[in-house]
């Protein structure tokens, strides 16, 4: 998830709620705007007859994570701008499945079939203080209300809610990876924090290391670090910095010996990322905070990851592609014109969005 830079405005931190904050957008918390609601729980079309290019419909969802719902044969997308989570299949149209007010916005979303659950993160996050759009978004919380929220999947139903804004400072939950005993690692990109939260909802700081931490800029606005996360066979953790484009190794049993992973070049403006069977790690790029290229990176390791080089490099024709999903029919990177969002502090939309076969 990436944010814009807030308007600068003489006022005093505790006035402002969280004017150091470098974030997003508000949010909306019109029932009328959300995505048309449907019966969330029948299957898609089968996954073969996917088209290469799904042209999503929908009033500003602004979705910035997705993922594939296997139990479904669809996809599953988040939205930025009214905290849902809506099934999409071949036809483009979000039917909702989790419509909780209390989400605000919802950033990186991961299925676990095997505990039929449905993971995603959450925060309140805003464009600058003039941005007061949202009934849902409150500036005392903006930075400090975040978290991972766990849903039953078949229903949708909130299961538990787990707060991770407990300790001082701005944060941003991110992006989140499972591992097969289903522990979530939530990426914190304010303060270079990992969190681990159990299947019971127990949370604890699984990492912290300088090297994840992207600190904060000349105006006081913390920077964008660590972002894509996700768990590889063998126990370890790849993650990526979106501000340098590194990529770092965290075995899951000894977390501090976190290391880089040299690559054949920088992954800048990396955001969400995905590995695959085969061992392909697939990362999607933009340029919304860096100066990097809107693309689909493909990686690949024949050490362990402590090495990766770059495969291949595709263009993507859409602006600002956030996230990558894999399904049995292709790989698929999501587009839904988050740079409008951020660009204009929350005050500027775009309907629908792009799920394109790669």
């Amino acid at each position: 998830m990436l944010f814009a830079r807030p308007r600068r405005r003489r006022m005093s931190f505790a006035g402002s709620g969280a004017l150091a904050l470098a974030a997003a957008l508000t949010l909306s918390a019109s029932p009328a705007a959300h995505a048309d609601r449907h019966d969330s729980t029948r299957p898609s079309v089968s996954a073969s007859s996917l088209p290469g290019v799904i042209q999503g419909v929908g009033h500003a969802i602004h979705p910035e994570g997705f993922t594939w719902d296997p139990t479904r044969n669809a996809f599953l997308i988040g939205s930025l701008r009214h905290g849902t989570i809506s099934v999409v299949g071949a036809d483009g149209v979000p039917r909702t499945l989790v419509d909780d007010p209390s989400m605000v916005a919802t950033g990186g979303i991961r299925v676990d079939p095997v505990r039929n659950r449905l993971l995603a993160t959450y925060g309140d996050v805003y464009a600058g203080p003039d941005s007061l759009l949202s009934t849902g978004s409150r500036p005392e919380t903006r930075g400090r209300y975040v978290g991972l929220a766990i849903f039953n999947l078949t229903t949708g139903a909130l299961e538990k809610r787990v707060d991770l804004g407990q300790s001082p400072g701005l944060h941003l939950a991110n992006d989140l990876a499972l591992d097969p005993r289903g522990n979530a690692y939530v990426t914190d990109s304010f303060t270079g924090k990992i969190f681990k939260v159990t299947p019971s909802g127990t949370a604890s700081t699984f990492l912290y290391d300088e090297k994840l931490d992207a600190g904060y800029d000349a105006n006081g606005m913390p920077n964008v670090g660590v972002n894509g996360i996700v768990h590889a066979r063998g126990g370890f953790l790849i993650t990526v910095r979106y501000d340098t484009g590194q990529l770092f190794r965290i075995p899951l049993h000894r977390p501090e010996a976190v290391r880089e992973i040299t690559l054949s070049e920088p992954l800048l403006g990396a955001d969400g990322m995905a590995l695959a069977a085969d061992g392909t790690l697939y990362a999607a790029t933009n340029t919304i905070r860096s100066n990097g290229v809107e693309a689909l990176f493909k990686l690949r390791s024949h050490d362990g990851w402590r090495s990766a080089r770059v495969v291949s490099k595709e263009a993507s024709p859409e602006a600002a592609p956030t996230t990558v999903a894999l399904t049995p029919s292709g790989d698929y990177v999501l587009s839904s014109n988050v740079d409008v969002l951020f660009g204009s502090g929350g005050r500027e939309t775009r309907d629908g969005f792009v799920i394109r076969r790669y």
